[in-house]
């Protein structure tokens, strides 16, 4: 029976923790795009700039500030320039760089200003919108006929704002776009408010001529910096229509219908969503491998209000919305689904440990008080398993003498099996199962400093400057493989010789298997082994020095009612040593 728990164990921990990693070596998982290839298109953004300097009376407002004139802020009239050209307007607070192109008014680039990515260069900001050209970009409007999309993409907007940069004296300000085609009677206006300390931006499209049915586009891997680079929770497009949150790639164009919440694309670190009033329908469209256009639509209006949030998949901003977007921070994810025990663990156990780090400002050490919480909590429960592991390895002669003796039995040995475990009083099972139990524990801790951006350049000690990424060292999951096997040897055992050598094979196999877990996630397991062993060996010391059940020091069951011999004196003294003999034979483990 053990050795069926155990081989389970070992199955589905495998299926857990290789699967990305074999996917990844066999190339099942697509690579993402390389750098120099994304990045190519920023070499031509000057050309976008105009070529005729504007006017006196017309204020510089499409041309990139210097960073000296830009630190300086300065509110000015909300005023309308005639478009000479296509412009490129920078938006610059606290939390991000914005850019927005007249050219269909849209966005051409959002850099967010406290996340890098790391460049041949050196780290540089996190950008969340995608650079290939040929694809609609973000807040651009589609609309039912694609003539009218094209005219509204290539048009030029009329472009005014009331501010130069946002700060703590201007904590808000406004941004104008405005299209007309005097000959269709086409006219487009697209308002957008931006609040310091916010990622959120108010968006209000007013528009007259247009056909019934027209939607805004959110864009294309708008919020998506590394697709694929994570196989837990909800990556890339994701909506909440129907209190519902659903993620569906289709092969080519999907429409969901209902009433919208909120439309989304993110990745494991990072999110761009849409937050529209009465929006009855989300377009999700497959433009390629991992590229995946959303938008919303808007039937029969002339207006609409949204909201826009483009930055981390931080849980706290993301709830103060009130509209479940933290939900896209998969807490209980486990396997092929995501479950609510899990989920219910992981979000207190994700508040302890911003507690934590409140104090020690270190996410390194957090991981490490979480731990040594989470094992002082399941004391009583590994006592448990441990003493029922000490119980079987006491009883184990016994089982191979039913096993001898009953080898060409298998009926008779079960029966005589279980006969052995009722009179002895113990499970085969009691190892197992507090283990099992707690579970849900590691799960949940598992996800927590795997998808929380918290994590994200964190740094602990030394070499490791960022607990998202593998040891660059190695030296973690050695050590944690080390642990592991030194745990494995002073843990009691009903196995033979031959399976407790196949399962040293595991510490080799989940060392190879972290040494491309991000820092973290090892800390955390090599801080557990540590606890285990020292928590072992206080057991064997203070604890197990006597045998775990008293049958055993009795003599069998089938003994106990026998009379004893003799005028009814007192044990010789050399009976007494025979009976210490057997009582310290019964108390040494047998080693397997």
């Amino acid at each position: 029976m053990e050795k069926r728990v155990i081989i389970f164990l070992i199955l589905s921990l495998l299926i857990v923790l290789g699967w990305n990693f074999l996917a990844g070596k066999m190339g099942w998982i697509p690579e993402p795009p390389p750098e120099e290839m994304q990045e190519a298109p920023r070499a031509s953004e000057p050309e976008a700039e105009p070529s005729k300097p504007p006017t006196a009376s017309e204020p510089a407002l499409a041309k990139e500030k210097p960073a000296s004139e830009a630190a300086s802020p300065s509110a000015v009239p909300m005023t309308a320039a005639a478009p000479a050209g296509e412009e490129v307007i920078v938006v610059a607070t606290d939390l991000y760089r914005a850019r927005f192109s007249n050219r269909g008014a849209v966005i051409d680039g959002w850099e967010l200003a406290n996340y890098t990515s790391p460049s041949p260069e050196g780290p540089v900001p996190v950008e969340l919108t995608h650079k290939e050209g040929r694809f609609l970009k973000p807040l651009a409007i589609k609309a039912a006929d694609e003539d009218v999309t094209a005219q509204l993409r290539d048009g030029l907007y009329r472009v005014s704002r009331d501010f130069e940069r946002l700060d703590e004296r201007h904590p808000v300000g406004h941004l104008a776009f405005e299209y007309r085609d005097e000959g269709s009677g086409l006219r487009v206006e697209k308002e957008l408010t931006f609040h310091h300390g916010s990622y959120v931006v108010d968006v209000s499209v007013r528009a007259q001529g247009l056909p019934e049915n027209w939607g805004l586009e959110l864009g294309t891997n708008f919020g998506i910096v590394e697709w694929g680079e994570g196989f837990i929770g909800i990556m890339g497009p994701a909506f909440l229509i129907d209190d519902k949150v659903e993620k569906e790639v289709p092969d080519d164009r999907l429409v969901r219908m209902g009433p919208v919440r909120w439309l989304a694309l993110q990745d494991k670190y990072f999110i761009s969503a849409l937050i529209p009033e009465g929006a009855k329908a989300v377009g999700v469209t497959k433009e390629g491998d991992n590229l995946v256009s959303t938008d919303v639509q808007f039937p029969g209006v002339e207006s609409a209000t949204m909201r826009l949030y483009a930055g981390p998949k931080a849980y706290d901003r993301l709830k103060a919305l009130g509209i479940r977007l933290e939900e896209t921070i998969d807490f209980g994810w486990f396997i092929y689904g995501s479950w609510d025990i899990v989920r219910w663990i992981a979000k207190p156990l994700f508040q302890v440990l911003r507690f934590f780090h409140e104090y020690t400002q270190n996410y390194g050490w957090s991981i490490i008080l979480l731990t040594v919480c989470i094992k002082l909590l399941f004391v009583p429960l590994q006592y448990k398993s441990y003493k029922s592991m000490k119980d079987m390895q006491i009883v184990q002669p016994k089982m191979q003498e039913l096993q001898k003796k009953y080898k060409d039995d298998r009926e008779k040995l079960n029966r005589e099996l279980m006969k052995l475990y009722k009179d002895h009083k113990v499970n085969p099972l009691g190892g197992c199962l507090p283990m099992l139990m707690q579970m849900p524990v590691f799960i949940a801790l598992f996800n927590i400093l795997y998808m929380t951006i918290e994590l994200r350049q964190a740094p602990f000690l030394l070499w490791i400057t960022d607990l998202s990424v593998p040891d660059p060292f190695y030296v973690l999951p050695i050590l944690m493989g080390a642990s592991m096997v030194l745990q494995q040897k002073i843990m009691p055992t009903a196995m033979d010789p031959t399976q407790a050598k196949m399962m040293l094979m595991l510490p080799v196999f989940l060392t190879f298997i972290f040494l491309n877990f991000a820092a973290g996630l090892v800390l955390y397991w090599l801080t557990n082994n540590v606890l285990t062993i020292a928590q072992q060996f206080i057991t064997d010391r203070y604890i197990f020095k006597r045998p775990t059940f008293t049958s055993l020091t009795s003599g069998p069951p089938e003994q106990s009612d026998a009379k004893p011999q003799g005028d009814g004196q007192k044990p010789s003294g050399k009976k007494k040593k025979d009976k210490q003999a057997q009582k310290s034979e019964a108390d040494t483990p047998v080693e397997s």
